[in-house]
């Protein structure tokens, strides 16, 4: 063979196209309703803009809770693995990308060796040396059934997969770090409502145990009062506590420690959070999230490993070539025409008895797109109701706080009356004190309803896709 053909002949055995065997694509039905719950009387929309095309800054407009999401989103550990991971992910693709070329190297030699009398040919002991250069590929195989490209269909759908998979990471890292931030102002509220609430019933207490040392008051009123107190007190140490706590869980979740201002309280009617979010439908707006496309990169990747398995039937050729030059001295060893070597090998296997492991791998990769097949439609069906429930939510938040809201300011009502008829005789202690516990019950009840009205709407954007932008 010309040696001039080699390298050109290797070449072109790269460009024979390959056959795929992997089955055609097709995604599967959503397993969900085509409208989201009528009890959620909210607009079906079909604008073209959706919630995943909002970014979190436009969603999240107060600017301390700006802050702490761009640190989250800079320093948090989770979301820096599912980075990395990606960056793994990569790799295992380029990887298996360069399986489709030959690997072409390059290499030398220099062999010095003793010949025994009896090996020589000329019946004296010989020392020879030998010099060679040149190029060459091993076992490269000809990918004529698509194996070798199945498995790097599979690969780039797996990084492709990861990619989602660190958008989702990211839009639960938005989501938990603003409803993070909620919970801490709530819990601060609850704390300086305690607070208040000690200090006057502390105050009152300590008028009823005057009155009761000049025999106004008889022992039961200082207890009753007392208990009061006592209650407003453990309150107090338990909102320190969750006060404390939350600081700690958004340390963690922003990665580092947190500049004191952003963590100054301010009310939660301050909080400024973009009340109306496009829903549009469900089969639209399910795929705009990133866990739902993830299951489905990963159904793809599955189904191309399908290919690779079939094509473990059919025979594999497989080259091993190479050209350059050899000669028993350092100075000749690039003269053409003397020195000129090569080599081709190409091997050709047939599977013809395995044992049942081939029919055994295509099974398990069907099986394997079966399970992907299922972990889509749960992503989807999981997606669904997470949406379905916030819309629900919100549609019966708004009305509980409106009807917690007008409960405070009756029983706010209802306690200055009482307070009154009880200076004046007409009511028992017992019927303040109960008037004062209703109020505060009251009261907390209003500031954790307004957080989870809030929180709602950070549910309901995670859920729509929104967030990762």
């Amino acid at each position: 063979m010309n040696t001039k053909l080699l390298i050109p002949l290797c070449l072109a055995a790269t460009t024979l196209t390959a056959c795929s065997l992997a089955p055609t694509y097709v995604r599967p039905t959503a397993p969900v309703t085509k409208e989201w719950p009528v009890a959620s009387a909210a607009p079906q929309s079909v604008e073209e803009s959706h919630t995943a095309d909002i970014g979190w800054r436009s969603m999240f407009r107060s600017p301390k809770l700006q802050s702490l999401i761009e640190a989250s989103l800079a320093n948090n550990r989770d979301l820096r693995i599912a980075a990395l991971n990606i960056e793994a992910a990569r790799h295992t693709w380029r990887i298996q990308r360069s399986d489709l070329l030959p690997s072409i190297n390059s290499s030398g030699n220099y062999t010095r060796q003793q010949l025994s009398t009896s090996m020589s040919g000329t019946g004296k002991t010989e020392i020879t040396s030998t010099y060679s250069a040149g190029i060459g590929t091993t076992a490269y195989e000809l990918d004529l059934f698509g194996r070798v490209r199945s498995l790097s269909n599979r690969a780039i759908n797996q990084y492709l997969a990861t990619e989602e998979g660190r958008k989702a990471a990211q839009t639960s890292l938005v989501a938990e770090v603003a409803n993070a931030y909620l919970t801490y102002l709530a819990d601060v509220e609850l704390l300086r409502l305690t607070e208040s609430t000690l200090k006057t019933r502390q105050d009152a207490c300590d008028l009823i145990k005057r009155s009761f040392d000049l025999g106004a008051k008889s022992r039961l009123d200082v207890a009753q009062s007392a208990t009061l107190v006592e209650s407003a007190r453990a309150s107090r140490a338990q909102y320190q506590r969750h006060v404390e706590q939350d600081k700690n869980a958004l340390t963690l979740l922003v990665g580092k420690e947190i500049d004191p201002t952003l963590l100054e309280p301010q009310p939660l009617a301050d909080v400024e959070v973009m009340e109306r979010l496009p829903v549009g439908i469900p089969s639209v707006v399910l795929l705009d999230r990133p866990d739902v496309r993830q299951a489905e990169y990963a159904l793809k990747a599955e189904n191309a490993n399908i290919g690779a398995a079939r094509a473990s039937f059919f025979p594999s050729i497989s080259l091993t070539g190479s050209a350059g030059f050899a000669s028993a001295s350092l100075s000749d060893l690039f003269e053409a025409g003397s020195s000129g070597v090569w080599s081709f090998a190409p091997q050709v296997t047939l599977p013809i008895f395995q044992g049942g492991r081939l029919r055994s791998n295509l099974k398990l990769a069907e099986t394997n797109r079966d399970i992907a097949v299922t972990r889509y439609e749960k992503a989807i069906q999981s997606a669904f109701r997470e949406v379905a429930d916030a819309l629900v939510a919100r549609a019966t938040y708004t009305e509980q706080l409106q009807a917690q809201q007008a409960l405070v300011k009756e029983s706010d009502q209802a306690c200055t009356i009482t307070k009154a008829r009880y200076d004046h005789g007409i009511d028992s202690s017992f019927a303040l004190l109960d008037a004062q516990r209703s109020l505060f019950e009251a009261q907390q009840n209003e500031i954790l309803i307004h957080q989870q009205t809030l929180a709602n709407l950070i549910d309901l954007y995670k859920a729509l896709g929104g967030g990762w932008q």
